[in-house]
């Protein structure tokens, strides 16, 4: 059998779980983890004989990707906003959301020497991000997993970036001195309970739910506590950044105008849902 025959049937087999969009995409992917190959030198060695050894570790993922296990998860890896990110089960994996995020920030925040703060880093994506993006910045990156901090850790060394990572409980924020840090973000767990029916089985089935779900009866817990502490974290006139559920947009906008957040602002993401939210600090 050729590798492009073995990779037709791969596809075939994805079928009951993948379209064939996205099962040609996790074989590309895979062979790319497994060989290093770009997509023309898949094309090239399409007419090889399919090498025994290599097909033996694609079916082995085949297998536990048709028990919807996430290709990340199994790869033990992504590809995120230009960097390659370690991932394993306990940590959220990256979402295309919060790329557009990071660059909402990047282009905000154009002067040096900015000392940021990452709430709920998980696998330190944000955070990392922008430490390479930011010039001269001082990036803090707080959460409360130990897993999620290991991992973390391990990408700002892959991604050669200098982070202070702090193991912090974002209800019970550890207290910092006042007027620490230019820009806050925070990508909490934003998602309700009950939204969970609407859930596909690889993120419901695997991916860590602490990271995910809050109570339906308290949806915004995690910015309440976010940004009653951030008031204090933060210099006057220092930026606050969200990414957020799209359902809870006016409670959310209500709360930190409440709060005493200044030019409290919306943001789409690009399939035009109401995905972030800044806001800024008084000046005084």
């Amino acid at each position: 059998m050729t590798l492009n025959q073995y990779i037709r049937d791969c596809i075939s087999r994805l079928s009951p779980v993948y379209d064939e969009g996205e099962a040609r995409w996790l074989m590309r992917i895979s062979l790319e983890h497994l060989k290093g190959w770009s997509q023309t030198d898949i094309a090239l060695r399409g007419d090889e004989d399919a090498d025994p050894e290599l097909t033996g570790k694609i079916d082995a993922i085949i297998g536990r990707l048709l028990k919807s296990e996430p290709i990340q998860y199994i790869l033990g890896e992504t590809y995120w906003h230009g960097l390659t990110l370690k991932v394993r089960p306990g940590v959220l994996i990256p979402r295309e959301e919060t790329s557009e995020l990071v660059d909402i920030i990047e282009n905000d925040n154009r002067q040096s020497d900015l000392r940021v703060l990452d709430v709920c880093t998980g696998s330190g994506c944000i955070a990392i991000a922008l430490a390479k993006a930011l010039p001269f910045s001082s990036v803090t990156a707080s959460d409360i997993s130990d897993v999620a901090l290991g991992v973390a850790r391990e990408n700002a060394e892959l991604n050669k970036v200098k982070i202070d990572f702090v193991k912090s409980d974002a209800l019970k924020p550890t207290p910092t001195p006042k007027a620490s840090f230019d820009i806050i973000v925070s990508n909490p767990p934003y998602i309700a309970q009950s939204e969970d029916r609407l859930m596909k089985p690889n993120v419901l089935d695997y991916e860590p739910h602490s990271a995910l779900f809050v109570p339906d009866n308290d949806p915004l817990m995690f910015y309440r506590s976010i940004s009653e502490s951030a008031r204090g974290q933060i210099k006057p006139g220092g930026r606050l950044y969200f990414e957020i559920n799209p359902l809870f947009r006016n409670q959310l906008c209500d709360m930190l105008g409440q709060h005493g957040w200044l030019e409290v602002t919306s943001i789409k993401d690009i399939h035009g849902k109401d995905r972030f939210v800044s806001a800024k600090s008084p000046l005084l």
